[in-house]
Formats: C-alpha cells, sequence, structure tokens
C-alpha cells in the first residue's frame, strides 16, 4: 500500500486550532503516524490510545475545514484518506501486539537451559565379570541423540548438565554359557553412591538361557551428576551379551539406554 502523508502546514493548522502546544502536538501526531507507516509500530515510542483519538479528531477537523472552504478539496480528500489510512494501520497494528505474545530477550544459554535434556546410548560389546559378588558398572560405547546427557569418564557415567526429574531407561540383554542356573542383581548408582531399594534379581535359569532386563528409574538429578548402572553375578558366566547382525536380523547390543528429564518440563 502508498504511504500517504499527513499535510497540512502549520498555517493551516493555526486556522482552526487556537493555541501553539495544539499545533505543535497535531505536528507530532503527523510525524508519528508517518514513521508508523514507514518503519512499523515497533520503531516507534507512541501512546497508542492518544494516536487513535488525535487521528479520529483530525478526520473530523478536516472534514469540517473542507465544508467551512477553509482549504480546498483536493487537500482536504488527500488529508482525510491519509488520516483514515494512518487510523487502520495503527488499529491492525495495536491489534497485532495487542495478540502477540510478550517478547522476552533472553540470552541463547538461557533458551537452552529451558530445553529438554535427553541422551540416548548403547554398548555393542560383550561385558563379562571377572568375579562373583563384585559389583561392576555397566559400559556404553556409542551415542545415538545427545543433548544436555553425555557419556563421561569412565564410560559407565552418564552425566546431565542441568537440574530436572529424569526418566533413566534400559534393556540389557542377559545370557549364560553353563549349565547350573545363576543370580544376576542390577541396580543405580547416583555420583557414585548406590540407590537404596534400587536393584533387581534374576534368575537365569542355564546353559544358553538368555533373557532381557529392562525397566526404568525416575530421579531428581542436580546439574553435573552422574549416573551408573550396576551389576554383579554370582556366576561368572553370566554376561551382558552383544550379538552381531545376521539378517534379515540387525545387531543386539549388550545395553541400550536412554535418559529424559521431559518428565519435569
Amino acid at each position: 500500500m502508498a504511504i500517504r502523508r499527513l499535510g497540512l502546514t502549520r498555517d493551516q493548522l493555526a486556522s482552526f486550532l487556537q493555541e501553539h502546544e495544539q499545533i505543535r502536538q497535531f505536528e507530532l501526531l503527523f510525524s508519528s503516524v508517518d514513521e508508523i507507516q514507514t518503519t512499523g509500530l515497533d520503531a516507534v515510542t507512541l501512546d497508542a490510545g492518544a494516536a487513535l483519538a488525535g487521528v479520529n479528531k483530525l478526520a473530523g477537523v478536516v472534514a469540517q475545514l473542507a465544508q467551512d472552504g477553509a482549504i480546498d478539496a483536493q487537500t482536504a480528500l488527500a488529508t482525510a484518506e491519509a488520516a483514515t489510512s494512518a487510523l487502520v494501520g495503527i488499529t491492525d497494528a495495536v491489534t497485532g501486539l495487542l495478540l502477540a505474545p510478550p517478547a522476552t530477550a533472553v540470552a541463547s544459554n538461557v533458551f537452552a537451559s529451558s530445553r529438554a535434556r535427553y541422551g540416548t546410548f548403547f554398548d555393542t560389546t560383550t561385558q563379562t565379570a571377572a568375579a562373583i559378588n563384585t559389583p561392576y558398572a555397566m559400559t556404553l560405547n556409542t551415542t545415538d541423540l545427545s543433548f544436555g546427557v553425555y557419556v563421561g569418564t569412565p564410560t559407565s557415567r552418564v552425566y546431565v548438565d542441568s537440574a530436572g526429574i529424569y526418566n533413566i531407561q534400559f534393556s540389557a540383554q542377559i545370557d549364560k554359557t553353563s549349565a547350573p542356573v545363576g543370580l544376576l542383581w542390577i541396580w543405580l548408582r547416583i555420583n557414585g553412591v548406590d540407590v537404596p531399594n534400587s536393584a533387581t534379581q534374576i534368575r537365569v535359569q542355564g546353559n544358553n538361557d538368555e533373557s532381557v532386563a529392562a525397566w526404568n528409574f525416575v530421579f531428581r538429578l542436580n546439574a553435573g551428576d552422574y549416573i551408573q548402572l550396576m551389576w554383579s553375578v554370582d556366576d561368572t558366566d553370566i554376561r551382558i551379551q552383544a550379538f552381531p547382525a545376521a539378517a534379515p536380523v540387525p545387531a543386539v547390543p549388550s545395553l541400550i539406554l536412554t535418559v529424559t528429564d521431559n518428565i519435569s518440563r
């Protein structure tokens, strides 16, 4: 849409405005309307209510001036059209501003901290226990997806970079290579400390018996905390087994782990 300027001169304003301050206010109004049409509402500091009232008043005054013969019809028409256009523009801009969500200037790191954290990991090696009744930490050698959750050193540690309530889900492929029945225990550690009441016992029936241990934990973690999945056996022939791909089946990781804080977001 073409931009129309509000074209009354100071002498024309003085013909119907009695005080210098009134003239000055109308000139400021013209300037504000022109600037809004050129640059948009955000570029101008303007009392929207006063602007709308001023443009309405201007339209009425111009119409009266034209009727009284104080200004020629062409000037009156052009000025009235410009005032009407400005009124519509201001109304649309104010309406848009009211409907828009409040703008909040935030640093990129603040925005990043509000995003949900997640990490998905797995291990492609078979994990074994060197001794019975001894705690071992399950390891991870592959990161699939990660934002704010990452594998540290050693690779059994999974860290979070922000506080939240995290859902920790895993599945471990269990295998046994000898006949006797054996027991396997799995539990959670946070920052090197065993979590009370987090252990589960699994009975592995015998030679080539395979099962999957899969469940989840939900814990509140602080920034910089790390978790570990721990395991122990009463028979070293029990292992956390990885299998290579064999058509039509893809490879079987020994451990799959996902950690997300979508619960608290």
